[in-house]
């Protein structure tokens, strides 16, 4: 899975106490979150001296994770933040594959000496970083976590701590497993991490059953209300302007998952969220089947992510924006109107 040489420069690396930082991509998921903490309990193991570092606040249905009390936010502590990166020896940088994906600490990681590893499965991963752990056809950087802690021969540090961290990220990349994880290795991998004593009904529940009333309101009136369907272009569209957000007391998180709502609907193979926040529309892309939203991320705006799963923005109004997007999706019209089927 991984180049040779660079697993054994990069466990020579490990073999000394280092200063490392973990660092999480802007608006932290549970993938990279979940991705940090295991290689966090991971390398602390191994006498190093760790810390994770996120760009932003992070769901609060997170806070259960062993270790998120630690986490240092750059927007809280800003200063902390850089003197952990000035001093760190070695940079990991997990779950996204260009510096521009962490927002305000791109500079500084940039300016950091310490060696930089990327370990991620988006695509098209820019040259910025020393060492790649990079693998595109994986349910999530929580399972390359695994897979790199398997290729430095440490699978006996795993402990309960690591597996509930790796186990959250696969989970919630996949979409409780119902995308993105059609490799027989992602479930022996699961396996594993169960039979260290991951209780899946208990971490779903944490995770996904853990909603403020407003938040589930948001996602009623999101779907009454705010909800597009295109059935010309079988695409599908909910957009969340400021007042939505406002008048359902918006929290980080309270909109994750809610693009994955209308591909539910039949012939629908396009789902796009629009939310309003200061003055971008922040763009959600999800697909069925063989419609890539990362090349519709890329060409059109500004964005990117995974063939099923990407991000965008747009720095018109509201208004404009569906008006840009429904003229952008004409252009995709044929592609758009397929029947999922088995081959």
């Amino acid at each position: 899975m991984f180049d040779r040489t660079t697993v054994q420069e990069v466990k020579k690396l490990l073999a000394e106490p280092q200063k490392i930082v973990l660092i999480s991509h802007k608006n932290p998921d549970g993938d990279t979150i979940g991705a940090a903490l295991g290689l966090k309990h991971y390398l602390q193991q191994l006498g190093h001296e760790v810390d994770a570092l996120v760009p932003n606040e992070f769901p609060s249905f997170y806070n259960w994770m062993p270790g998120s009390e630690k986490l240092l936010i750059f927007d809280q502590n800003a200063k902390e933040v850089q003197k952990k990166l000035e001093n760190a020896s070695v940079v990991f940088c997990v779950d996204f594959n260009s510096l521009d994906r962490t927002g305000n600490m791109a500079s500084y990681i940039a300016e950091a000496t310490g060696v930089k590893l990327m370990i991620d499965h988006h695509l098209q991963p820019s040259e910025e970083f020393d060492h790649y752990f990079s693998v595109v056809n994986t349910s999530s950087t929580g399972e390359l976590v695994y897979s790199f802690i398997e290729a430095i021969g440490h699978l006996e540090y795993l402990n309960l701590n690591i597996a509930l961290s790796l186990y959250t990220a696969i989970m919630t990349d996949t979409g409780s497993f119902s995308y993105a994880c059609n490799n027989g290795k992602t479930y022996q991998i699961v396996a594993h991490l169960i039979d260290l004593g991951v209780d899946p009904t208990l971490v779903h529940r944490l995770v996904y059953d853990t909603f403020t009333e407003n938040r589930l309101r948001l996602l009623g009136h999101s779907i009454s209300n705010k909800l597009l369907v295109l059935e010309d272009l079988h695409a599908a569209v909910i957009y969340l302007d400021k007042d939505d957000l406002k008048n359902f007391n918006y929290q980080v998180g309270d909109t994750e998952g809610i693009v994955n709502y209308p591909l539910s609907i039949e012939n629908v193979n396009l789902s796009v969220l629009l939310t309003e926040k200061n003055s971008l529309i922040r763009m959600s892309f999800r697909s069925k089947g063989e419609f890539d939203c990362n090349i519709l991320a890329r060409n059109h705006f500004n964005g990117g992510g995974h063939k099923n799963a990407a991000g965008g923005s747009s720095t018109l109004s509201m208004e404009n924006t569906l008006l840009n997007l429904k003229e952008v999706l004409t252009n995709y019209s044929n592609e758009l109107d397929y029947k999922i089927s088995f081959k």
